[in-house]
């Protein structure tokens, strides 16, 4: 029997559905894994080579698929799997979530698990229709000082390229050189100013699942326009039911601004490959596995056909229904070797530029210089 160590994040979205599958494989499986958790924190930061190195299986976010390549710490997919699950991959995962695991020619990641940042609401302390549009939200934060925007680690960046993508303008998308141009920046930089000047206090250096915990407990945040979506929160076990629904537009018919998340396993290049590893892993984004099991076992997952699924939506306050638009149209990162470097770097500037003295021009000239520098 071959032994697989593995690492996911420390969340149950993260580990409870990985670790639930692996404890059905037994003697007539020939395989077993362990999964080990480390935090959101290390999950967005920590260095896939050096994880790689460690354990055989790693779960990602695909912005670090850069990284992965430039230490040839990962295996490609089309070198272990047949094409039928490749093109089966590519026709039922939602949205771009497997085509941002692909990078030199290659796929790097199985999509196991689908997120994008959307608006989360406490329908309870919301008296009127839940707003649709930046202008809306900017109207329900003068109105009751109660909106709010999780900024820690990288998500103040991932809030900006999320507003920039509702404008027309995802970054570095029409010129891979230039990260936004000066006019889109100082308007996404001016409205999360604004959102930020009316926060309630200790919010902004929350993350996602800070946020969506205070939110479930406290009734001074009603709304957050732009988290990562965790479909525990829509019906958990104590505190408050929250709601989540698309990202905001800047019109009532244009793109929901979103940033994509979610994680993918990728196979390190330590890892000794077998068929029964193999039948492990395809089962797992299974019709099977992806509609009932994963849903059943606080996991997220990534077929499409689970975001529609009746039946998983009437459990979860139509969590995956009232958000699937946002995954399908969201925006995918920049996956260079330095990008992860400069999510983070280019995020911390851009919580102190909010509180600072800085104008828009030099805010985003700033930014642009960090993101030429990762680009070196």
């Amino acid at each position: 029997m071959r032994a697989y160590h593995a690492i996911t994040w420390d969340h149950p979205r993260g580990l409870n559905a990985l670790s639930a599958a692996a404890g059905l494989l037994g003697a007539n499986d020939g395989l077993s894994i362990s999964w080990e958790a480390h935090s959101l924190e290390q999950f967005e930061s920590h260095s896939i080579a050096d994880l790689c190195q460690k354990y055989d299986l790693v779960v990602f976010d695909h912005p670090h698929v850069g990284e992965a390549i430039q230490n040839q710490c990962l295996l490609p997919l089309e070198a272990v799997f047949p094409q039928e699950f490749m093109e089966y991959l590519q026709a039922k995962v939602i949205g771009p979530c497997f085509s941002s695991y692909f990078y030199a020619g290659k796929h790097w990641g199985i999509p196991v698990d689908a997120a994008a940042q959307v608006m989360v609401v406490r329908p309870d302390l919301l008296a009127d229709e839940a707003p649709a549009t930046w202008e809306q939200v900017l109207s329900l934060s003068k109105r009751t000082a109660a909106v709010a925007l999780p900024l820690s680690g990288p998500h103040a960046l991932l809030s900006f390229m999320s507003i920039a993508a509702a404008a027309g303008e995802p970054p570095a998308t029409a010129d891979p050189a230039e990260f936004i141009t000066p006019a889109t920046g100082a308007k996404v930089w001016d409205l999360m100013r604004d959102l930020v000047s009316r926060s309630p206090a200790g919010s902004l250096g929350q993350n996602p699942i800070g946020i969506l915990n205070h939110m479930k407990h406290h009734e001074d945040v009603i709304l957050c326009p732009l988290v990562y979506g965790y479909v525990n929160y829509s019906v958990p076990a104590t505190g408050n039911a929250l709601r989540f629904i698309n990202a905001p537009c800047f019109a009532q018919v244009g793109r929901p601004g979103s940033t994509l998340g979610g994680t993918g396993i990728g196979i390190s290049a330590r890892c000794e490959w077998s068929s029964e590893l193999e039948k492990h892993l395809v089962w797992l984004v299974s019709a099977e596995a992806q509609n009932r099991f994963i849903p059943c076992h606080d996991g997220q997952p990534s077929l499409r056909s689970a975001w529609s699924d009746p039946a998983i939506n009437a459990r979860t306050g139509n969590f995956f229904s009232n958000t699937a638009l946002t995954l399908e149209t969201a925006y995918v990162r920049p996956r260079h070797a330095g990008y992860i470097g400069f999510q983070n770097r280019g995020s911390a500037m851009l919580r102190e530029s909010f509180t600072g003295s800085d104008t828009a021009a030099t805010v985003i000239g700033k930014l642009q210089s960090l993101y030429t520098a990762s680009r070196a």
